[in-house]
C-alpha cells in the first residue's frame, strides 16, 4: 500500500527571519505505524507535520507521500491521503454547527449529498460526538472540540493521520478517552506531542527532533529509557516510567 508510506528525505526549512527550522532531516513510515514525534519548544515539530500536508514546501530535500512527491502541483492530491488534526480545535471547527464541520472536507471533494451525511453520520458515531452534530462548535468542552475536530478529519476518508498535539489543554478524563479513542485506529498515525506518557501508550516508534535535526529514530520503549539522550533534547521521562518518588519503584 504505497499510497499510505510517508518518506522524508534531508528535508530543510529556514523561515524569512533566518531561524533554521529542520535541517537534513531523514525518515520513513510505513503503512499502519504510529509514530511519535517529540521534541522541546522549537524543535521543529509543527513545521515538518506542515510539510506533511503541504501547507509548507521543502526549500531542500523532499516529502513524498505515496506516489507523490510533495510540491504545489500535487498538494491536493495529498491531502486527499493526509489529513491533519491542529493543535487548537478552533482552527478547524469555523462552522455554524458541529455536522456542518464534518461535512466540509467531503463536500469540497465533490461527493454526493447523500454519501456525505454517510460520511458526517460515521465519522461523528466513530469519536462518539453523534448527539453533537446540531450543536455550535463554539458551544462545546475542549474533549468535544477536540473530538469533533477528529471527526471533520475521518469524514474525508484519509489514509494517514497526522496529529499535532492532540492531548494539549485536555483534563484527564477527556485526555485518557482520546487515547483510546486513537488507540483505535488503524490508519498510519504521526504524532507530535510534549505528552510523552501518550506517545508511549500509542507509539511503538519514536523519533527525537532536536534543533531541527533528528537526535534519535526507534523503539519508543529504548528511547525513553535513555536518560542522557532525553536530557540532551530537553525532554523528562514519561511519568509512568519515572516511578514512585517515595518507594522508587516504577509506576504500573
Amino acid at each position: 500500500m504505497s499510497h499510505h508510506i510517508v518518506e522524508v528525505r534531508d528535508l530543510g526549512y529556514t523561515y524569512p527571519d533566518g531561524t533554521t527550522a529542520l535541517n537534513a532531516v531523514n525518515f520513513r513510515i510505513t503503512h499502519g505505524e504510529a509514530v511519535a514525534i517529540v521534541g522541546s519548544n522549537g524543535a521543529g515539530k509543527s513545521t515538518l507535520l506542515l510539510h506533511l500536508i503541504g501547507h509548507l514546501t521543502p526549500q531542500t530535500g523532499m516529502v513524498q507521500i505515496g506516489d507523490y512527491r510533495m510540491a504545489p502541483q500535487t498538494a491536493r492530491l495529498i491531502r486527499r491521503t493526509v489529513g491533519m488534526l491542529f493543535q487548537d480545535p478552533d482552527d478547524q471547527l469555523f462552522m455554524p454547527t458541529v455536522g456542518d464541520d464534518v461535512a466540509f472536507g467531503p463536500l469540497n471533494m465533490g461527493l454526493p449529498k447523500e454519501d456525505v451525511e454517510a460520511r458526517v453520520e460515521n465519522a461523528l458515531t466513530t469519536v462518539g460526538a453523534l448527539h453533537l452534530k446540531d450543536r455550535a462548535p463554539y458551544r462545546l468542552s475542549g474533549g468535544e472540540k477536540r473530538r469533533a475536530a477528529i471527526a471533520s478529519v475521518l469524514a474525508s476518508s484519509p489514509d494517514i493521520l497526522v496529529l499535532d498535539e492532540p492531548t494539549s489543554s485536555l483534563d484527564p478524563r477527556s485526555r485518557r478517552r482520546l487515547i483510546q479513542l486513537l488507540a483505535e485506529f488503524h490508519h498510519t498515525r504521526i504524532i507530535a506531542t510534549h505528552d510523552l506518557d501518550m506517545a508511549f501508550d500509542l507509539c511503538p516508534r519514536t523519533i527525537i527532533l532536536h534543533g531541527g535535526e533528528i537526535a534519535a529514530d526507534g523503539p519508543t520503549g529504548d528511547i525513553f529509557q535513555d536518560e542522557a539522550l532525553l536530557m540532551a533534547s530537553g525532554l523528562e521521562k514519561p511519568l509512568s516510567m519515572q516511578g514512585c518518588p517515595s518507594c522508587r519503584h516504577p509506576r504500573r
